[in-house]
């Protein structure tokens, strides 16, 4: 490796830590290649905070970002958050940052609609993360409800996305 690769990639990645403290997110993951035999592969983060996201599995086997929604203590009557999305039982939270899809592609039909029956397993959306399309599936079977995100929209890990009861 000759000192102007050296350079460029110290550069990257001290613009990676920049994007990663100005988008306030938890933990950045990168990989490209840098020359024929080359390859680049940086994994930074803020001390603390990590979130683990597995990578996604085939769908011929379970899909590990779709784990039963997170599920918050029960809010005690009263409280100015009971209409928040996030602290309903059947909240399904993304699992990474990305940009939403709510259908396959332009024009298409979308992979659910408010009041739609799904099963468990059903893809709900999709998040792109770094180019890679990730189909987010229903955790359980039930009713749509609500979707919370719009087709196009960036999300942070943890974003509430669709309530199914």
């Amino acid at each position: 490796m000759n000192k102007k690769s050296q350079d460029e990639d110290v550069q990257f990645i001290a613009n990676l830590a920049d994007l990663l403290r100005k988008r306030e997110l938890s933990e950045l993951e990168v990989e490209r290649q840098t020359g024929p035999d080359r390859k680049l592969k940086v994994k930074i983060g803020r001390k603390g905070i990590f979130q683990s996201v597995q990578p996604l599995i085939p769908p011929a086997q379970s899909n590990p970002f779709s784990a039963p929604a997170r599920r918050d203590p029960p809010q005690k009557s009263g409280s100015k958050d009971s209409n928040d999305p996030a602290q309903h039982p059947g909240v399904v939270t993304s699992p990474m940052v990305g940009l939403v899809y709510l259908q396959p592609e332009e024009g298409a039909q979308k992979f659910i609609e408010l009041g739609q029956q799904v099963s468990e397993g059903q893809t709900l959306l999709i998040i792109e993360a770094m180019k890679t399309m990730n189909n987010i599936s229903a955790p359980r079977s039930g009713t749509i409800t609500r979707i919370l995100v719009d087709n196009l929209t960036p999300v942070e890990f943890g974003t509430p996305l669709v309530i199914i009861e």
